[in-house]
C-alpha cells in the first residue's frame, strides 16, 4: 500500500476535483437559468458537463447537494462584491449608497420562485436553498457589513444617530428585499432612494 503520494500528484488530484466541482456548479447555474430549479437533474448536469454520472456522484450525493453548493458560491460571490464596493474611496454616505444599490440590484436578479418552480410533486428545491442553518452565517456577515457602514455614516453626520446601526441595517435589508419584484434597474434605484431617505438625520437629531 502506498503511504505517500508525490506533491505533484496531490496537486493534480486537487486541481481535478476543483475543475469537476466548478464545472458542475456552472452547469447547474445554466440549467437553473434556463429551466428553473426543478429543471436541474444529475443526468442533465452530466450531459452538460460531459462528466459521467458515476463521477458526479463521487462529488455530490444528489442534485440538492449540487444546488446547495451552487447557492453557497453565489452568496459568497455577492458578499465579496459588496465588500469590494464598501472598500472603495468616497465618503461613508456615498459608500453606503453604493453598497445598498448593489445589494438591491443583486436581489432583483436573484432567481424568481414563480409557478414553474412549484408545479410538480415532491419537495420544493427552493425551500432547501433557504434553510436557516445555511443562510444564517451569510446573512450575519451581510448585516454586519451594512451596520458598519451605517455607523461610519452616522459618525460623519450623513445618517441619523438616534437609532442603533444594527436596527437601521435590518430596516434597509428588509426594505430592499422588495427589489426582487421590481421591473427595472430604474425602479430599484428609486427604492434605494426611498430607503436612504429613512436614514437621513432630522433637525438636531444627532448633534
Amino acid at each position: 500500500m502506498l503511504r505517500w503520494m508525490p506533491k505533484l500528484w496531490n496537486e493534480t488530484i486537487d486541481a481535478h476535483r476543483t475543475a469537476v466541482r466548478e464545472a458542475t456548479l456552472d452547469a447547474a447555474a445554466a440549467l437553473v437559468a434556463e429551466h428553473g430549479l426543478r429543471g436541474v437533474t444529475m443526468s442533465k448536469i452530466a450531459e452538460r458537463t460531459g462528466i459521467g454520472r458515476a463521477t458526479l456522484y463521487k462529488y455530490f450525493p444528489d442534485v440538492e447537494a449540487v444546488l446547495l453548493a451552487w447557492h453557497e458560491r453565489q452568496i459568497t460571490g455577492h458578499l465579496e462584491q459588496l465588500t469590494e464596493i464598501r472598500d472603495r474611496s468616497g465618503t461613508p454616505g456615498e459608500r453606503l449608497d453604493a453598497v445598498l444599490e448593489a445589494y438591491a440590484q443583486i436581489h432583483r436578479q436573484r432567481l424568481p420562485h414563480g409557478p414553474h418552480q412549484h408545479d410538480q410533486h415532491g419537495p420544493d428545491p427552493a425551500a432547501a436553498l433557504h434553510r436557516d442553518e445555511l443562510i444564517a452565517p451569510a446573512e450575519r456577515r451581510l448585516h454586519d457589513l451594512i451596520a458598519g457602514l451605517i455607523a461610519e455614516a452616522a459618525d460623519a453626520g450623513d445618517v441619523r444617530c438616534d437609532v442603533a446601526p444594527n436596527e437601521l441595517a435590518t430596516y434597509c435589508l428588509h426594505a430592499l428585499n422588495a427589489a426582487s419584484t421590481l421591473p427595472s434597474r430604474a425602479a430599484v434605484r428609486r427604492l434605494v432612494t426611498v430607503t436612504l431617505s429613512g436614514l437621513r438625520p432630522g433637525p438636531g437629531a444627532c448633534r
